[in-house]
């Protein structure tokens, strides 16, 4: 239990300043310390100043650490750090474990656990200070397995080092936009609302792609499903491209219609290599980028009034893709981040 009780002078300081201080914040302070070294507990002191009967307690163990300085410094603003460089650390390996949704959270806690107060604002440039920005954080699969994705890059990379000078890797995946705006964030006058229309019904197109790293403009194909026969018919695309190739090496993801009986028998005498990811994986499918830039640029926040329109603008993007060249060529790096990790 603290043991509260000040001498006489050390009571009398503390009155005769906070007769003299017109700050409110510096007055409670030094009245939380005067009510506890007089008797009062730290529940009534809090009930008189309106506080939590922890920030109580805490300014009379900053009084002790540190004196009248140290009790009346009011919290950090922005101009220095009231942390050392232990305490940063731990601020930092903490946040590293746990999100918080506003710097006032993560200043309760600081104030918890070092008994130093900061201002949301302080602690918003502290964190600005450590390097951390305001975002969203990122959905990843909850089953996906570091290891196998790292054993499925050294795979990979065995697979880049042996194949033949004109045997391509490819990427291989299906899309399925649906006739709807993509809805996204824009940049809006504060205050007012900007409407985008939307279709009622549910009518999609079903996109079956391939992408490598060394041909720009990705290899697709439009079917009604997504399944063996769209399957085969994609790989044969490839091998009509590449006629001297001895393999053809094709990426994909555990899909039932890839891993089918119709596939395999296809397989059997086809210049195709199926190398299949680990489950919930769609971070090292580079296809998958590609996926992301065409709705992007085709589906957020654009508005079709037709299915037909949809359809010729989905089209579009593929047969052309030479006009996004720039941007295409930045999403065909094969330097994959492990997820789950």
């Amino acid at each position: 239990m603290i043991d509260y009780h000040l001498p006489t002078d050390k009571l009398n300081e503390l009155r005769n300043l906070h007769r003299h201080t017109r700050n409110k914040r510096e007055a409670d302070r030094i009245k939380a310390v005067v009510l506890l070294a007089t008797g009062w507990t730290a529940e009534q002191v809090a009930e008189v100043l309106q506080v939590d009967p922890n920030t109580v307690r805490n300014h009379f163990k900053r009084y002790q650490q540190g004196g009248i300085e140290l009790l009346v410094h009011i919290a950090f603003r922005g101009s220095e750090c009231l942390l050392d460089d232990i305490e940063l650390a731990l601020l930092n390996n903490h946040l590293q474990e746990n999100l918080y949704l506003t710097a006032k959270e993560i200043a309760h806690w600081v104030e918890n656990i070092f008994e130093v107060t900061y201002t949301e604002s302080g602690m918003t440039a502290l964190l600005h200070r450590l390097g951390y920005v305001y975002k969203k954080p990122k959905l990843i699969p909850g089953k996906a397995d570091p290891e196998a994705q790292k054993e499925f890059l050294v795979e990979y990379e065995k697979a880049k080092k042996n194949k033949g000078e004109e045997d391509p890797i490819y990427f291989m995946d299906a899309v399925h936009p649906q006739h709807n705006p993509v809805i996204s964030n824009a940049w809006i006058k504060r205050g007012d609302e900007q409407e985008i229309r939307s279709n009622t019904g549910r009518k999609r197109i079903n996109i079956n792609g391939a992408m490598s790293l060394d041909k720009l403009e990705p290899v697709v194909r439009y079917d009604d499903t997504i399944n063996s026969e769209s399957t085969i018919a994609l790989l044969k695309q490839l091998e009509q491209l590449h006629p001297t190739a001895a393999v053809i090496y094709v990426i994909c993801d555990n899909a039932r219609y890839n891993r089918s009986k119709a596939v395999s028998k296809y397989l059997e005498t086809s210049r195709i290599k199926l190398m299949f990811l680990p489950p919930y994986a769609p971070n090292l499918n580079l296809i998958e980028r590609l996926w992301k830039f065409f709705k992007k640029k085709i589906l957020y926040n654009r508005y079709f009034e037709s299915f037909d329109d949809f359809k010729f603008a989905c089209q579009s993007f593929f047969s052309n893709a030479n006009q996004y060249h720039d941007e295409i060529l930045s999403l065909r790096s094969d330097k994959f981040a492990i997820i789950g990790d």
